[in-house]
């Protein structure tokens, strides 16, 4: 995250926001000597495709799956890919317009070093949602009749992530107080929970079946509400869980691409047509969104070119928190979201305002050595760093997404020892 030029009297917990009141100063214009946005780092992209590769062997080889629905599959993966091209396209001309409307910042991790001074762009992650959206959309020609049974709910899927996306813009540029950014979500999600016509029930654990009497249990709009709860917690998780260059998006990253393999491991081992096409309908949504985080992460990356701003973050989290409802592995996502558990645990007594929460809950740097130092606030990032020694700034972001690398990991040992006994 970074600081863009505005100051705000609220008193957000987590976000490396800073900023200046403008509103009784002439508007800045764009100073035509600003040097343009550094490349992207495409030797990145390409080390981060290997993530990809358990997801292709299980597509191509290991599972035999039906040449019509890998073929949808594929055509969602051009059309992702082609997505990631004009990510990385627009980018640097999207930022030329938000640094024109004072929508810029610096990087508070870098402060006291000539990084520090340099203006960076903010708020990029619009691009990501936009171009998203675009390849979401188009690929209903591809896929969906006009009498689909998905269509209705994967048009308020699409609704949700629009307007979770615009909210985010709105945050970033009027600066939302932190209590009215915890009722966003709740807002955005009203599409889907009003288009919902799916399932409201779940399975009882095995053990506990001989206790309860029963195996499956309809929670009715009790199910709904968890819904909501969980589109609340996803958006505002990523949001939060934030502060280094490469950890909103990188996070992001990495949870997809375990929900990609997670997705073709459940499509390849079912025989149940339904509940096949409920974790296909997640991969239409997770492949252009792992492909236009990666372009935006290109960007992102340590030293860090753009920020993505509160867009980002409600979009990715939003767009995720659609992927594990509707394609009903909600539990799932919630342990792959595990390190955004501990993050929001840590946090629990700043937020609730038991303990005063400051502006910035970042780390201390230091100019002369480049490292970070942990302060006492409730974050993961604080928490690594009492614990692991000061760090700079890349070598904690590799940390934090190792560790997110390894809770996708752990849901993955999870339920292959629990299965056929848990469920």
């Amino acid at each position: 995250m970074g600081a863009r030029k505005r100051l705000s009297s609220s008193s957000e917990p987590s976000s490396a926001v800073v900023k200046e009141d403008t509103q009784n100063k002439p508007q800045e214009k764009l100073n035509l000597s600003d040097p343009p946005i550094a490349p992207p780092k495409w030797g990145l992209l390409l080390k981060l495709s290997l993530l990809l590769l358990p997801y292709l062997y299980l597509l191509f080889y290991y599972y035999p799956i039906e040449p019509e629905l890998r073929r949808s599959i594929l055509i969602n993966a051009g059309m992702s890919l082609a997505g990631l091209f004009v990510t990385v396209k627009m980018i640097p001309v999207a930022s030329r317009y938000v640094q024109k409307r004072n929508l810029f910042g610096y990087d508070i991790n870098k402060k006291g070093t000539p990084q520090g001074n340099v203006k960076v762009p903010e708020s990029l992650g619009i691009v990501v949602g936009i171009v998203f959206l675009v390849v979401a959309i188009l690929f209903q020609y591809f896929n969906f009749t006009a009498d689909s049974n998905w269509l209705v709910e994967y048009n308020a899927a699409l609704a949700c992530i629009c307007f979770m996306t615009l909210l985010g813009f709105v945050d970033d540029v009027l600066d939302v107080p932190w209590r009215v950014k915890l009722l966003l979500p709740s807002i955005a999600a009203l599409p889907l929970l009003m288009a919902y016509a799916g399932h409201t029930t779940i399975v009882i654990p095995k053990p506990l079946v001989a206790h309860i009497g029963i195996e499956i249990l309809d929670l009715g709009w009790i199910y709904k509400l968890y819904m909501g709860l969980l589109a609340v917690f996803c958006t505002n998780s990523i949001n939060i869980h934030a502060g280094l260059n490469g950890l909103e998006v990188g996070q992001t990253v990495v949870i997809a691409s375990a929900i990609l393999i997670h997705n073709i491991m459940q499509i390849g081992a079912s025989t149940d047509p339904e509940y096949k096409q409920a974790h296909a309908f997640s991969i239409y949504l997770v492949q252009p969104l792992l492909a236009t985080s990666l372009a935006l992460f290109s960007y992102n990356w340590y030293p860090s070119s753009v920020f993505v701003g509160d867009t980002y973050t409600y979009f990715a989290g939003m767009t995720m928190a659609v992927i594990g409802i509707l394609g009903h592995f909600s539990e799932t996502l919630l342990i792959f979201f595990l390190p955004q558990v501990l993050n929001f645990l840590l946090s629990l007594p700043q937020l609730s305002g038991y303990i005063p929460c400051p502006r910035h809950r970042l780390p201390r740097f230091d100019p002369q050595t480049g490292l970070l130092t942990g302060t006492n606030d409730g974050t993961l990032v604080n928490f690594f760093l009492r614990n692991l020694g000061r760090k700079s700034e890349k070598a904690l972001c590799i940390y934090l997404l190792a560790f997110q690398a390894i809770a996708c990991c752990f849901c993955f040992l999870l339920r292959y020892f629990l299965a056929g006994w848990y469920k």
